[in-house]
């Protein structure tokens, strides 16, 4: 965890470095992630723009910390989902983290979009930010290989054994899976992990509109339908 400032003018670092993040969120409703801009972010605050540099280097560096603070907030409400249930209910700890996903996007579409939207041009996201990016995912990780410590399989659909190029293409992560955790599950978790994705991104970004009723609890109700089917596709339904 960072340290807390102890000196006065650390504390107004710190201060001002906070201020800084929270009118670059506010612009990130306006402008978008694409449209961020440092010298709009100076005026708003009532700065010259060679202070604000003194906090922040770079657009860049400002998208990387907003980006590690979205990764870093999703992180917790999924974390704090998955606490909330008892180790041993597997479909009810794999439904609190998909649950906590969604309701964190709800509340917070604008940096949903900063990490999970299109990708902003001429950026590329420093290794700082693949820790909080994993967070979440690997909250599902650890019920796979809570699931195969019980003997439990994936589900029919996608038990199927890997093809050579299917291996081959999950070579990033294979070598770093708990023990017990298969290539076929860690494919089934992937296209789980798309699906929730995929879901939240439609739903966020109105694509749901003339497909999912408008009623009060629709939009729930057909989560809800994809969270359990998802838990069966991984075995644990």
């Amino acid at each position: 965890m960072p340290s807390v400032p102890r000196t006065a003018r650390e504390r107004a670092r710190a201060e001002i470095t906070s201020e800084i993040l929270d009118a670059g969120r506010r612009h990130l409703a306006t402008d978008g992630a694409a449209g961020l801009s440092l010298r709009a972010i100076a005026r708003e605050l009532g700065m010259a723009s060679s202070a604000v540099y003194r906090y922040v280097a770079s657009r860049d560096e400002l998208l990387t910390r907003l980006i590690i603070d979205a990764y870093d907030s999703l992180g917790a409400a999924g974390e704090a989902g998955y606490a909330a249930v008892g180790r041993d209910d597997l479909p009810g700890r794999f439904t609190a983290v998909c649950r906590a996903v969604r309701d964190w996007a709800l509340a917070n579409p604008n940096e949903y979009a900063l990490i999970y939207g299109s990708p902003v041009p001429g950026y590329v996201a420093p290794a700082d930010t693949i820790g909080p990016a994993s967070r979440v995912s690997n909250l599902l990780v650890q019920i796979l290989a809570d699931a195969a410590a019980r003997g439990i399989e994936v589900a029919a659909a996608t038990r199927g054994e890997l093809s050579q190029a299917g291996r081959a293409a999950l070579e990033p992560v294979l070598g770093v899976l708990p023990p017990g955790v298969t290539g076929e599950a860690i494919q089934g978790g992937l296209m789980v992990w798309a699906g929730l994705l995929g879901t939240v991104s439609l739903e966020l970004f109105g694509q749901f509109h003339n497909v999912i009723g408008e009623n009060p609890g629709d939009r729930d109700a057909f989560f809800a339908e994809c969270v359990t089917r998802w838990a069966a596709q991984v075995g644990i339904g």
